[in-house]
Parts: structure tokens; sequence; C-alpha cells
């Protein structure tokens, strides 16, 4: 089939490659001028399926509250706010119920978990080396935190992920770089979880799709898709329409502006997060691989020779005002935990990226409704570690094959 992809996130690069390998003739229209420009660009890199779970879950709703009051808060809602974002918020308000959240938390684990193995598969085929590192630890200041990730370990012992529960002697053992002045009461360590270089990943999987013949047209815009024959796009600046045999979409919160002349109404929103990436200067004062401050939401990653911090989920605000606030509680964590890891007097980079969200949590994957087109995206914070999976899912329905997980609740017809 001749395919065209929308979007070359780390989304759009994996369903390429996917479809490229089935054989498929495949071309991707991307409007920036290189892959993992947008919300791929500089993400936290954690690669954790069982700490991948909805938004909308029971209790947010007063943590989100609390941290209105709060200086250095892991959610915040900045002006303006669209009328779009109110309305998102009130879809994920109905979404915090208990069984709502089960079900959800249930079919991203089961993706997760997949894209995981896929990953795995498709780097060891490729056989290219990539900034990655094993193992991922949640850090718990105090006893308050230690109690609150109580429901969430039920959760992981549920779905049978590998972990353990470890003092703050052990932790400093897994890594010894973690600042002794700051109060550790314990962590919590998943062996078989990973941090990774996401547009690094996507750079070299671009190029294993170009092998395998399919074509990145960078700095090309799509218009619009012809309501009346869905696999036909109009590409800005062109004079007609080109046409596939199938068009698949995964061009994160943009998405949604395309998909709405269609009669595809997806409650789709930007959450902003953002990251400091600095280089490392001595090794030996930098983590090993990943952890994450459970009392900030913050992870504080290794991927290669640089150390990122990211963190923080804004609601409303724009794409280019950077919140000094959100930076500052980076940096703060970075300096509790780690204080000589990079070198923040030059060269430091600061990033902030719009987390294609749908307020329930899973993303939609399969089928638009639509003859010829196919819709992958609403990943959410969670798209580098769902990418493979989501790409191999994709790639089996549109061959008519049964995918090797199931993909019950993933539709676009739960939002219609």
């Amino acid at each position: 089939m001749n395919i065209a992809i929308i979007g070359a996130g780390i989304i759009g690069v994996t369903t390429a490659y996917e479809l490229a390998s089935d054989g498929h003739q495949v071309t991707v229209f991307e409007r920036h001028g290189s892959v993992a420009e947008g919300s791929s660009f500089a993400n936290a890199g954690v690669v954790a399926p069982g700490y991948v779970t909805p938004w909308a879950a029971p209790g947010m709703p007063g943590k989100v509250l609390r941290y209105l009051a709060a200086r250095h808060a892991p959610v915040r809602v900045r002006r303006p706010l669209a009328a779009a974002d109110m309305a998102w918020m009130r879809q994920w308000l109905a979404a915090c119920k208990p069984e709502t959240y089960a079900a959800n938390r249930a079919r991203m684990q089961r993706l997760a978990f997949y894209s995981r193995r896929r990953l795995h598969e498709v780097a060891q085929r490729l056989e290219y080396d990539f900034d990655r590192s094993e193992g991922y630890m949640v850090l718990l200041r105090g006893e308050k935190e230690r109690t609150l990730v109580q429901p969430g370990l039920a959760v992981l012992r549920e779905a049978g992920v590998a972990f353990h529960e470890i003092s703050a002697e052990e932790a400093r053992q897994i890594e010894p770089a973690l600042h002794p002045a700051t109060p550790l009461a314990g962590a919590i360590h998943l062996p078989q979880d990973e941090v990774g270089n996401c547009r690094q990943f996507a750079v070299i999987l671009r190029d294993a799709a170009e092998q395998l013949g399919a074509r990145f047209a960078f700095n090309t815009a799509v218009d619009r898709i012809d309501p009346a024959s869905p696999a036909r796009l109009w590409i800005a600046g062109e004079p007609a329409p080109l046409a596939f045999d199938a068009v698949v979409m995964c061009a994160g919160v943009p998405s949604a502006e395309l998909l709405r002349p269609l009669g595809i109404r997806l409650p789709l929103r930007p959450v902003y997060g953002y990251s400091v990436s600095a280089h490392i200067p001595e090794p030996a004062h930098a983590p090993r691989s990943g952890v994450m401050d459970e009392r900030f939401k913050v992870s504080i990653t290794r991927l290669g020779q640089r150390v990122r911090v990211a963190g923080s989920a804004e609601i409303g605000g724009s794409a280019v005002e950077i919140n000094d606030a959100a930076i500052q509680t980076l940096y703060k964590v970075l300096q509790d935990w780690f204080p000589s890891a990079g070198r923040l007097s030059s060269g430091v980079q600061v990033w902030k990226g719009a987390r294609p969200m749908l307020p329930d949590g899973p993303p939609v994957l399969g089928m638009s409704g639509l003859p010829g087109l196919w819709l992958n995206l609403g990943h959410g914070s969670s798209g580098w570690a769902l990418a493979c999976g989501s790409a191999r899912v994709l790639a089996d329905q549109l061959a008519g094959h049964e995918p090797a997980i199931d993909v019950e609740g993933l539709g676009v017809l739960r939002f219609r």
C-alpha cells in the first residue's frame, strides 16, 4: 500500500519504520526540519511501564487544588485558559472515577509492557547504539511519600512488575552520587525499567526506515485532509492534493485541528512539560541511570554525557512562554540530589514541550471510522514508553492482522 504519515515525532517515526518493514510504500510529512522536533525533542527519556498510568486518577482533583498554592508544584494551571481547556478538565474529572481509572490503567500498562518488548526487539535488530541505561528508582524524601506510594505499589504487584522497596543506604549503593545531605527515607527500585534518548532513537529509526524505502518530507505542512476522500492530503503551497491508499495521523496536538473538519472531535489538548539538559563535567557526580523525586514528580536521567531534569504538568498558558517557577523547581530537585551533576554555567538547554493529552489517559489507536484514515495519537507524557508498541499494533491492524495484545478501549469510538 501507498501510505502517508502525518508527523515525524517518535510516534510517527516508529509507525513509518513498522509500515516500511511490512513492505509498504511510506511517505512521512513533517512541518519541522527533522524528526522529533516537538514533544519528543527533550523529554525525560524514561521507559517505565509500571509507572505508565492515567493522569485521571482518584484523588488527583484534590491534589491539583492543593498544588495551586505550592511554590514547587508538580501541576500548574496558567492563564490564558481556552474554552477547550475547560472542557478537557471537565472530561478529565469524570475519568477520575475509580472504575474508569482501573480500566484505563490496565489498557495503558498492557500497551506499555508490549512496547518495551518491541523497543528491545527493534533495537537488537538494528544493532545501533544509543544513549540508554538500565534501572529506575523512585526517591522517597520522607515517611509521607513512603505512605503515599503504597497504593501504587499494590498496582505494580498486581501487574507483576519487578520492584524492590529499599532503604536509603541501598538506594545510595545503586546511585552513589546521591547527595548525602538530602533526607532520604527509602526508594522504590525497578531494575527492569530503563532510560534512553528518545530523539536519538528517532534519528536512528528514521535512517532505518529510509533504508527500507520510506521517504521523509521535512518542512512540509499538511494543510488539510480531503473530507470527501480522507486518504487525500492537501500540502501547503501545492495546487493539487496527493492521493494515498491510507493516511495515518501521528501529528500530536495539531492532529485535533486537522481532524475537526472531518467530523472527528477529539478532546486533545496540550499539557506542557519542561526539561533542563546539561553536560556532565564529572561522571562520578551524575546518576548512573534514572531517578524520580516522588514529592515533586521530577525525574533526573543520565543520557550519555548529559544529565536531564524533567517534570511539571502545565495546563493553559502558551507554547512559547517559559514559566520560571517550573524551571526553578527542576533546578531545585537537581541541586538536592546531584548538585555537581551538570555544568550549569554554560551550554544549558531549557525546553518546553506540548504533551498531546486526552482526558482519560490511553491513546487513540486504530481506524478513524472514515475510509483510509487511521489514528495513532494522544499518548500524552508516555509517548516514548508507548511508541514502539503502538506502531506495531497499528501496522498489524492496517494489514488486517490480529495485534499481539488486546486493544479494546483504545479506539476513537470512546469519544463519540
